[in-house]
């Protein structure tokens, strides 16, 4: 194949992966009460750790909740199995 035909084909590929959803899971604390929570969130930007993490502490912060750790970041076949220890907080956020 050559490099003309095989061009497309490679973006196509890159905007299908850009497109996948991606999740975190995480951990989170607030005081006063002490009260603890496990939780799953859809993530916008990069599939990452540190970009879940950027985007979690604000949403997070919005309920005086404080991110204490992202476990993981997934893909959609990641959700179900972490729908009941997730809860309430399973896509709350």
């Amino acid at each position: 194949m050559s490099f003309p035909l095989l061009l497309p084909l490679l973006v196509l590929a890159a905007a299908a992966h850009a497109q996948e959803p991606c999740f975190a899971d995480y951990k989170a604390s607030r005081d006063n009460p002490l009260e603890l929570q496990y939780g799953v969130a859809e993530i916008r930007g990069d599939c990452t750790v540190r970009e879940a993490e950027r985007e979690l502490r604000p949403r997070l912060a919005a309920d005086d909740w404080q991110l204490l750790e992202v476990i993981s970041t997934f893909g959609e076949s990641g959700l179900e199995e972490r729908r009941e220890s997730a809860g309430e907080y399973f896509l709350r956020y």
